[in-house]
């Protein structure tokens, strides 16, 4: 079976940085609900339409096709007072934003009181070469394409 809309893609997949670097791999293969529902970078998802298992994608991702640029509003400086621990670059933390939503900021710097939190991915801003191997297709079932995304063995969510 090739990869279309409405088909649950498995797969196995490694991220480089621009110079080659290995940054992120699979252990086990993910899966996701092909056709436009956001499960995976929409140019991986293109380059994957009509594949079948075995077959392999090379792709280099821009950072708007990735994890974005990076936004320099998402990184604030606050006063170490503010929070509840002892905070160390590399902690990350969870904060409402006015529109009520809820964000994970990344300590990046701790000096003099002050904190440098970052709300950015820690991808964002990076050109990203992904690669992958597809694992497995199927059809989706009616109540994964009701759902928007592939569930896992026994029909549970993942």
């Amino acid at each position: 079976m090739s990869i279309a809309k409405n088909s649950v893609v498995t797969l196995h997949y490694e991220m480089y940085d621009a110079n080659e670097q290995l940054i992120d791999k699979t252990e086990e293969p993910i899966a996701y609900l092909h056709g436009g529902y956001d499960g995976i970078f929409p140019l991986v998802e293109e380059a994957l339409h009509g594949k079948n298992v075995g077959d392999t994608v090379d792709i280099v991702l821009q950072p708007d096709d990735a994890f974005g640029e990076q936004d320099p509003e998402l990184i604030r400086m606050e006063d170490a007072s503010v929070f509840p621990v002892e905070v160390q670059a590399g902690m990350m933390f969870e904060a409402d934003t006015p529109e009520g939503d809820t964000m994970i900021f990344r300590v990046t710097d701790v000096a003099n009181g002050k904190v440098v939190v970052d709300g950015n991915h820690p991808l964002a801003g990076m050109k990203i070469r992904f690669k992958a191997t597809v694992d497995s297709v199927r059809e989706a079932s009616a109540e994964e394409i009701s759902h928007g995304h592939a569930h896992g063995a026994h029909g549970h969510h993942h």
